[in-house]
């Protein structure tokens, strides 16, 4: 589900779909409602989102809702960022920060 700042949703199920098979690179904050910096992420996500256009793709997903696919990447603090290109995940990033320093250090795998 794309919400209004164009961030999409994505969940165990639709996963594979949004994020591996995607044709563009993808960025995933595993999140979830509990998490203070994760909510703070939210309009940097936005800005990331329209800044980048359709060269990156930006996603959510919420640890709680979606076990399976967090197990399966290991991720254990929130939120994490990591990067997909070709359905592999390329780099990751743990902690807030601002849009300028997290697209600072993307800028290598974007």
């Amino acid at each position: 589900m794309i919400k209004a700042d164009g961030v999409t949703e994505v969940t165990d199920a639709d996963f594979a779909a949004e994020v591996i098979g995607s044709a563009v690179p993808v960025l995933v904050e595993f999140t979830a409602d509990w998490c203070p910096p994760c909510r703070q992420m939210g309009p940097v996500l936005g800005a990331v989102a329209e800044e980048t256009g359709g060269r990156l793709k930006v996603v959510q997903l919420d640890v709680d809702r979606s076990p399976v696919t967090t197990n399966a990447y290991r991720v254990l603090s929130m939120p994490t960022f990591m990067v997909f290109r070709d359905g592999e995940p390329v780099k990751a990033v743990v902690g807030a920060r601002p849009k300028r320093r997290l697209l600072e250090e993307l800028s290598d795998v974007l």
